[in-house]
């Protein structure tokens, strides 16, 4: 039997009239439910009639690019390139793995060496430097970013929660406890704090005048202010606030001994809050002070002779480490790297030569004939 129905009806997904089928009754507009339909919704997303846009590439239109793009990276790259390279920077390698080094005997000390070793290392500067300096500490050969060691805190006790201070997170394991004692700061991180004392004097006449470093504004705000936190109570006296804890393995001290001025001892230590800011590669370096220049008229370090002394006590020769001292000045890019000029140098260089190339290729093959026709 031969069953007719409209175009109409074939779109909308089923005739009008009834089709029997084998086994049971009639489908259609009289029994069941509606038939369903594999046509899409009549949106503009689903029957793609979105408005779209697709760039043309011509050669009117690559060609001032490339040239745009290399006389604007150009220039930016000279300028921040320079910039970088007049930031004065002097570093000193203090490790002592060398024989002739000072600290050579220091070389093999341990975290709980008494006394502790120290040594001096004279250097002059041959230049002077003029603004701020900034004295860093640098270590190589120490992976801050592994996996375990940066989960290895408790950022609840650091924060000042008096529950967390006296049961830590067990990410902190092995560094949870001490002889049943919860251990304030507990973690890797804090374990291994950086604990060399540098010292600078300036040389004069063979005499040595100390050179004032400030150990405060050194961490992030947001650090000092928000994330680090002592425990509540009372807050002169941080030997109670932390009664019941005890110090990490390596410490020869406890937190509330860092420092002797109650705004900076405790979790919200800056050096402690710098440290604890982890490296994304294993050669790093770390603010330690700051010297702020005095006199507008004189520059901060004057050209001359000077020395480092240097309280030897954390141990990088076990794991092939290395450390040093640095002082840079700033500008206002940050501190020397030259790296981004030379990038952006690279990148316009690269773009203006493919311009020119592009551009010869399109004056010598542009205008041929394309036509297909095939000339009689």
């Amino acid at each position: 039997m031969a069953v007719n129905y409209s175009a109409k009806e074939e779109a909308d997904g089923h005739p009008s009239g009834g089709v029997g089928v084998p086994g049971g009754g009639a489908v259609g507009g009289g029994g069941g439910g509606a038939v369903k339909t594999r046509k899409p919704d009549n949106t503009a997303f689903k029957q793609q009639r979105l408005p779209a846009w697709q760039p043309i590439l011509t050669a009117g239109t690559v060609l001032p690019a490339f040239f745009i793009i290399g006389l604007i990276f150009i220039p930016i790259g000279i300028g921040i390139f320079v910039t970088s390279n007049n930031i004065r920077e002097y570093e000193i390698d203090y490790t002592g793995t060398e024989p002739s080094s000072p600290c050579n005997k220091c070389l093999n000390v341990s975290w709980d060496s008494t006394p502790p070793c120290t040594c001096t290392i004279n250097f002059t500067l041959e230049h002077s430097f003029e603004s701020n300096v900034f004295m860093y500490y640098g270590l190589s050969n120490f992976y801050q970013n592994h996996r375990r060691y940066v989960k290895s805190r408790d950022d609840s006790q650091l924060n000042g929660d008096n529950s967390s201070l006296l049961n830590p997170s067990k990410e902190c394991e092995p560094y949870r406890t001490n002889e049943d004692k919860p251990i304030a700061p507990c973690g890797a991180i804090a374990n291994s704090m950086f604990n060399d004392t540098l010292k600078l004097y300036r040389i004069d006449n063979d005499t040595k005048t100390p050179i004032t470093l400030i150990k405060k504004g050194i961490a992030w705000w947001t650090d000092k202010n928000v994330k680090f936190r002592n425990p509540t109570g009372d807050g002169n006296n941080l030997t109670a606030l932390f009664q019941g804890t005890t110090k990490p393995v390596n410490w020869p001290k406890p937190v509330y001994m860092l420092d002797s001025e109650p705004d900076n001892n405790g979790f919200i230590n800056e050096d402690f809050i710098v440290w604890m800011r982890t490296a994304a590669l294993p050669t790093f370096r770390k603010l330690y002070r700051l010297i702020e220049r005095k006199d507008n008229l004189q520059p901060t370090l004057q050209a001359g002779k000077y020395s480092l002394d240097i309280t030897y006590n954390y141990p990088v020769h076990s794991f092939d480490g290395r450390k040093r001292m640095i002082l840079s000045t700033i500008s206002w890019m940050g501190g020397k790297n030259p790296f981004l000029g030379i990038a952006y140098i690279t990148v316009g260089s690269i773009c203006f030569f493919l311009g020119v190339v592009l551009l010869i290729i399109h004056h010598k093959y542009g205008n041929r004939n394309t036509s297909a026709d095939i000339p009689n």
